[in-house]
């Protein structure tokens, strides 16, 4: 299996696949409540086989060239992920998300994660827009769209159900032609 270095302090991003349910399941686990307030992947794999069929639902979307899945990796211990929840090539659309648990917050992961996968999607799939979808409430998601150099779209007022509380949403994107003008070395 393939990883990608995020920097010197050895973190690591991978795929994150099916066979890697019961590391994901333990690692949703330490982060449960934390990534639950403003996301429900932590109530989309809540025992073995729920989180089996939600890695093997992104290895669906990844068969079809529809989306993605990674793994954050620090000192050999899953911490977190990114993916593309949607990615379509014909129209050059891409949805970028993220979650960790409490243990990798503060320490730049997603932020490196993204753009390696960004540079990705803009480079090698020809994705002219990546959006990034956060709970307004939601500060460390928005500041990520931020330091990708993302641009704010607008609010979705209370557009959103989350455990029984409607949430507004922020729509942030970025396109091509902007990517790459910051991914050029000064």
């Amino acid at each position: 299996m393939y990883a990608i270095s995020l920097g010197e302090d050895g973190a690591e991003l991978r795929p994150l696949e099916p066979w890697q349910a019961e590391e994901f399941l333990t690692h949703m686990d330490r982060g449960r409540e934390f990534i639950g307030r403003f996301i429900p992947l932590a109530d989309a794999a809540s025992d073995l086989e729920s989180a089996r069929a939600f890695l093997q639902r992104y290895a669906d979307k990844a068969a079809a060239d529809a989306g993605r899945i990674y793994g954050i990796w620090t000192d050999g211990k899953l911490v977190g992920g990114v993916l593309f929840r949607t990615m379509d090539v014909n129209h050059g659309t891409a949805e970028a998300g993220c979650w960790l648990e409490p243990s990798a917050v503060g320490k730049g992961l997603v932020t490196r994660a993204c753009r390696v996968i960004i540079d990705w999607a803009v480079e090698e799939r020809g994705i002219h827009r990546v959006e990034w979808i956060a709970a307004a409430a939601n500060e460390g998601s928005i500041a990520v769209a931020r330091r990708l150099g993302m641009t704010k779209d607008g609010v979705l007022r209370e557009s959103y159900l989350r455990r029984g509380e409607w949430q507004d949403r922020e729509i942030w994107s970025v396109l091509a032609p902007e990517w790459r003008a910051t991914r050029k070395p000064s």
